[in-house]
């Protein structure tokens, strides 16, 4: 159902992703909000780190509340604010999906709708 897009004309992704995902005859969808670092006890965590851990433990929890799995995500789209370091993003992402690789955009940005989450992501699953 999901086939990779890496044209050999252009240069290979830069990281740990495809450029492009083809969804054929899908028969169900999983579009996110933003899913931030807050914790289901209503905390945030301070280090980038573990605010990457909690965003991926809460998309996990969407997925398995729609029975889906990591492997249905199709693209992934990350928001990180202005100088935070992007390695402890990426690496959650890379460990959440392990050898499974979808779109993914990362996009930086001045500040996100509280000032105490440093990072989101939005995902879209299909099976």
């Amino acid at each position: 159902m999901q086939t990779p897009v890496n044209p050999s004309s252009i240069a290979n992704p830069a990281a740990n992703y495809h450029h492009a995902v083809l969804v054929e005859n899908p028969t169900r969808w999983l579009h996110t909000s933003g899913v931030v670092p807050t914790a289901p006890d209503g905390s945030t965590p301070d280090a980038m780190e573990d605010q990457a851990k909690v965003v991926w433990e809460n998309i996990a929890a969407m997925l398995a509340a729609a029975d889906m799995l990591a492997l249905d995500i199709v693209s992934v789209t990350t928001y990180v604010v202005s100088g935070e370091p992007l390695g402890p993003v990426m690496a959650a992402r890379d460990a959440f999906l392990g050898d499974h690789r979808a779109a993914s955009t990362l996009v930086t940005v001045p500040e996100l709708a509280q000032p105490q989450w440093r990072m989101e992501v939005a995902v879209v699953a299909a099976n």
